[in-house]
C-alpha cells in the first residue's frame, strides 16, 4: 500500500467528467464515495446540505478512504482540505476509490 494519494489534490481536471458533476451536484459526489465505503448514498448526500454535519461526514469519509487505502495522514488534515479544499477532495476521494488511474464516475 502506498504512503499518499495516488491522485493529487488539485488534479481534478485529469477526470474532466467528475469534475463537472462535482462542481453541479457535489452530493452526488459524496453520497457515491460513502457507497463504495459500504455507507448509505442518499443519507451521506443529504448530509452534504446540513451545516456543520457536513463537516464532520466528510471528514469521516475521508477518514476511512485514507485507512482502507493505507494513507498517511490526521483527521485535522482531513478537516482542513474539506474546508478548503471541499471539491478537489471530493474529486480527489473520487478518484482513489475507482483504483488506479482514477477511472471516471461517468462512465459507472
Amino acid at each position: 500500500m502506498s504512503n499518499d494519494w495516488s491522485n493529487g489534490l488539485c488534479s481534478c481536471f485529469e477526470d474532466f467528467s467528475t469534475c463537472i458533476i462535482t462542481w453541479f451536484v457535489p452530493c452526488y459526489t459524496f453520497g457515491k464515495n460513502a457507497e463504495q465505503l459500504g455507507e448509505n448514498c442518499v443519507m451521506y448526500g443529504l448530509s452534504y446540505f446540513v451545516p456543520i454535519l457536513n463537516f464532520w461526514c466528510r471528514t469521516q469519509i475521508r477518514g476511512k478512504i485514507r485507512e482502507q487505502k493505507g494513507i498517511e495522514g490526521s483527521c485535522i488534515k482531513d478537516l482542513l482540505c474539506v474546508l478548503f479544499c471541499d471539491l478537489c477532495a471530493l474529486v480527489q476521494e473520487s478518484r482513489e476509490l475507482s483504483g488506479p488511474g482514477g477511472q471516471s464516475m461517468a462512465r459507472e
